[in-house]
């Protein structure tokens, strides 16, 4: 493990536990996540951090799915066809990682989270009930084109929010209430932690040891979290979805223009 400053490590430490927790509500934990470890690893390539993030990522997640998997209805089906296409995309996208530079991740993650914020403030009814019978092939197949292979793509190229932006798409294209798409999400996000981590690991950009003990706290917000949505229904997902959002639009902003 990195030389890292006690106060630092605790820091990551409870980040981790966050993002566990806003991971299994709503998706998106890594938008704090990983600003933390770009804070908390300022000498390190941002291949590093991306690999730690993952590292750390897939245990939570991993963890939401199996406390989703046992009392909210998963599609089970649908999630393993778009998990085996974000394997795909989230391998290609974790191979382009290396040439990434952390100038540009601010002012691109801050983009999408406002066209996400846009979406869902437009739409008041989306992800309030569940959608009237089955969803169609080509239903399917764009789920699959898009939250598999295209957002796949996206969380191993850079990773945050890629939660969110799941849970949105399963919402949209195949009509799911927010409780059932977060719940599917985390099926479909394990699938693209893995893909990603896998490429990191070969490269050798993940720092074991502290991924190892951030890893505990994410599984331990993640948990949590899946509880909480379990219990209070699509409602809670919805409000806790803009306020991340917001919360983070306001922070990258922050960090990007006014920070010293």
């Amino acid at each position: 493990m990195p030389d890292i400053p006690l106060t630092t490590l605790l820091l990551l430490c409870l980040a981790a536990a966050a993002a566990g927790w806003i991971d299994a509500v709503v998706g998106g934990g890594g938008l704090l996540q990983l600003p933390a470890l770009m804070v908390g690893l300022p000498h390190f390539a941002p291949a590093y951090v991306l690999g730690t993030n993952k590292a750390v990522a897939i245990v939570g997640t991993s963890a939401a799915a199996v406390t989703y998997a046992r009392k909210a209805p998963i599609d089970v089906r649908n999630a393993v066809r778009i998990g085996l296409a974000a394997v795909c995309g989230s391998l290609a996208g974790a191979f382009f990682a290396a040439g990434i530079d952390s100038a540009v991740l601010r002012p691109l993650i801050m983009v999408v989270l406002l066209a996400v914020l846009a979406f869902v403030l437009l739409r008041p009814a989306f992800g309030t009930a569940p959608a009237p019978g089955p969803a169609t092939r080509q239903r399917v197949l764009t789920a699959i084109l898009v939250a598999g292979v295209g957002i796949g793509f996206y969380d191993g190229l850079l990773g945050p929010g890629t939660g969110t932006f799941l849970v949105i798409a399963l919402a949209a294209i195949l009509h799911m209430d927010l409780v059932t798409a977060s719940a599917t999400t985390k099926v479909v996000n394990v699938c693209t932690n893995f893909g990603a981590l896998v490429t990191f690991a070969v490269q050798g950009t993940v720092l074991w040891g502290l991924a190892a003990l951030m890893a505990v706290f994410n599984l331990t917000g993640g948990m949590v979290g899946a509880r909480m949505a379990l219990k209070k229904g699509s409602g809670f997902v919805r409000a806790v979805l803009v306020v991340v959002v917001v919360t983070l639009v306001c922070k990258l902003a922050y960090d990007q223009w006014l920070a010293p």
